[in-house]
């Protein structure tokens, strides 16, 4: 072999490794956009769903937090 025969097949193993990790990440990335929907947990007010606007959803929502009214705080 010459040298510039040798050149060329360490670029090309360089460029076959650099191929191979870059599919590598394109998988490792789409299972992972895959399994992470962005799907998120929300407490809305029951009452939102009926209510022409933002306010009166609040004002008619059952079981807002109604419930501050009963914590009181005590300093001795």
């Amino acid at each position: 072999m010459t040298s510039s025969g040798v050149d060329h097949a360490v670029i090309g193993g360089v460029v076959a490794v650099i191929v191979f990790i870059l599919l590598c990440l394109l998988i490792v990335l789409g299972r992972y956009l895959i399994r992470h929907k962005g799907t998120y947990l929300t407490h809305e007010a029951k009452g939102s769903d009926d209510a022409p606007d933002a306010d009166t959803a609040i004002i008619n929502a059952e079981g807002g937090h109604s419930g501050a009214e009963d914590k009181k705080e005590y300093f001795i």
